[in-house]
């Protein structure tokens, strides 16, 4: 089949698939792929971003999938198609629709080490599997690889329309095993770990919630953590592992938290996860509802209202006043920048939070009097890499949009504001928090023991600051380093990078001291 041919014909399957989406990083090898895509968008069928940078784009079309829109990217041959594999990880374990379309040189180059010629078909193994777009389930990340001449014949394409969707059927949800687990022992006492959720899941689980009247601790990327008002719990990590419950309820994504990791050594402690990717996230015993979580937890009806046998909720004002107390004493220390940034950030439209510090630090310090219910991290393999490109992507197309990032993970993607003039640019804010290296590897305790050269190894540090960075890519900067400084944050017109510098000794303190709150 002539190339222009084949390529379109996969385009016209990608479509009749719902994809709507394409991040296209152009090449001799894919330029088949262009036209037909560019004849597409001139018919008002798809929307093209154009991206030079392919795992960049990758995390970008990430992006796209977790905000709604399934997304294909779109490569020429050789390693650009290696570049795709980060971001087909994290769309793996997030369970989200990412497409990878891949130009290939002709078959009979497969193993000849020509020039771009790499072994493409299943090279991303369980992540994607290779196969015709037409057999894509749609759920989770998939490989189409197509081989393609450079010279191909340009002819105006016909589209055909899609073929009728078929109604989906429910299966009956069997949720009797899990309502029986709620019922029974109340007295071991029960929490809820509540993890990620989808915009469309929180008011149903936030319904199930009230009624329980369980101890919660949730993340912030559930968009509940500021609405549960006495239920949540704060510095809930150490208050269950002081008080630990003997029943553990997960609803949603995988949770942020160390005693989520502290429960793989606790199987004393029994675990029910409803979840909508299956994962169950422990390596150690537990149960599992794989099912859409609005209708799960819909379907165990009207909850029995659980007891505080330990008397964890009794504990949380007390935890509360401490930590504000240390946040007030130490105002330019990281964990206080962080709650300050949670004020001004409540009065966006959304929040992306990087992973390593940022995120947990989110979820400990952050304010919590005005709702930000539209948040969002990459907590799928809970990489550092391509976050900017994925909060990019997920904001495409709204105002207000903020992400807090650390240093580290500025660094690994600094080709991603490449695509802002393609995108909505007003009243987006990058936080950074530029503490000079990876500093969550500081809370590790066999730090201290380690050589000084083991040290700067695991930290990573350096002196970079990133004004050049802004420039580069025409965004507004603002360098904070006291609280004075804050007080010019006014997002506008363009896209505006706040590097915030912590004092490193007000830091320090701060954890020594939050480590001795018992």
């Amino acid at each position: 089949m002539e190339s222009f041919t084949k390529a379109t014909s996969l385009i016209q399957g990608a479509i009749h698939q719902g994809v709507a989406e394409f991040v296209v990083c152009a090449g001799a090898r894919n330029a088949a792929l262009v036209e037909a895509l560019a004849q597409a968008e001139e018919k008002g069928l798809v929307k093209i971003w154009r991206h030079f940078e392919e795992r960049s784009a990758a995390f970008f079309a990430l992006g796209r999938c977790i905000a709604g829109h399934p997304c294909a990217v779109v490569t020429t041959s050789g390693t650009a198609v290696a570049e795709l594999l980060p971001a087909i990880i994290e769309a793996y374990y997030q369970k989200r629709p990412l497409l990878a379309i891949t130009a290939d040189r002709p078959d009979g180059f497969s193993g000849t080490g020509a020039p771009q010629a790499i072994e493409q078909e299943g090279i991303f193994s369980i992540y994607a599997p290779t196969g015709c777009v037409m057999d894509w389930p749609c759920d989770a990340p998939w490989h189409c690889n197509i081989s393609l001449d450079e010279i191909f014949t340009i002819q105006p394409i016909t589209w055909t329309d899609a073929p009728t969707a078929v109604a989906e059927t429910k299966n009956r949800l069997d949720v009797a095993a899990l309502a029986r687990w709620l019922r029974d022992e109340h007295e071991l006492g029960t929490v809820v770990l509540l993890g990620g959720l989808e915009p469309d899941e929180q008011e149903t689980v936030w319904n199930f919630l009230q009624d329980l009247g369980a101890p919660v601790l949730a993340d912030a990327t559930s968009g509940l953590r500021e609405a549960l008002g006495g239920l949540q719990l704060p510095d809930g990590d150490r208050l269950l592992r002081q008080s630990p419950p003997g029943k553990v309820l997960r609803i949603g994504d995988v949770p942020t938290g160390r005693f989520w990791r502290d429960l793989e050594n606790s199987p004393q402690i029994e675990v029910w996860s409803i979840t909508r990717t299956g994962f169950p996230g422990l390596a150690r015993p537990s149960d599992v509802l794989h099912a859409p979580i609005a209708r799960a937890v819909k379907a165990l009806g009207q909850p029995e209202p659980m007891e505080d046998p330990s008397e964890i909720l009794e504990k949380t004002a007390r935890r509360a006043a401490l930590r504000d107390d240390l946040l007030e004493a130490f105002p330019e220390s990281e964990a206080a920048w962080v709650r300050a940034i949670s004020l001004y950030a409540s009065t966006g439209k959304s929040m992306f939070l990087g992973n390593s510090m940022p995120i947990r630090e989110w979820n400990l310090f952050a304010q919590d009097l005005r709702p930000v219910t539209k948040v969002r991290a990459n907590r799928g393999a809970n990489g550092i890499d391509g976050q900017l490109s994925t909060w990019l992507g997920w904001t495409a197309d709204e105002d207000g949009a903020w992400t807090l990032v650390g240093d580290l993970t500025t660094l690994y993607d600094l080709a991603a504001p490449f695509i802002l003039d393609q995108l909505v640019r007003q009243n987006r804010v990058i936080v950074v928090i530029n503490n000079g290296g990876g500093k969550i590897f500081d809370r590790l305790p066999q730090l201290g023991e380690m050589q000084e050269k083991a040290r700067q190894l695991m930290t990573n540090p350096h002196t970079t600051e990133l004004a050049g960075w802004a420039q580069m890519w025409n965004m507004n900067y603002l360098a904070v380093r006291n609280l004075d400084d804050l007080d010019v944050l006014a997002p506008g017109d363009n896209c505006t990078v706040c590097e915030i510098f912590p004092d490193a000794s007000q830091t320090t303190e701060f954890w020594n001291r939050w480590d001795r709150i018992s």
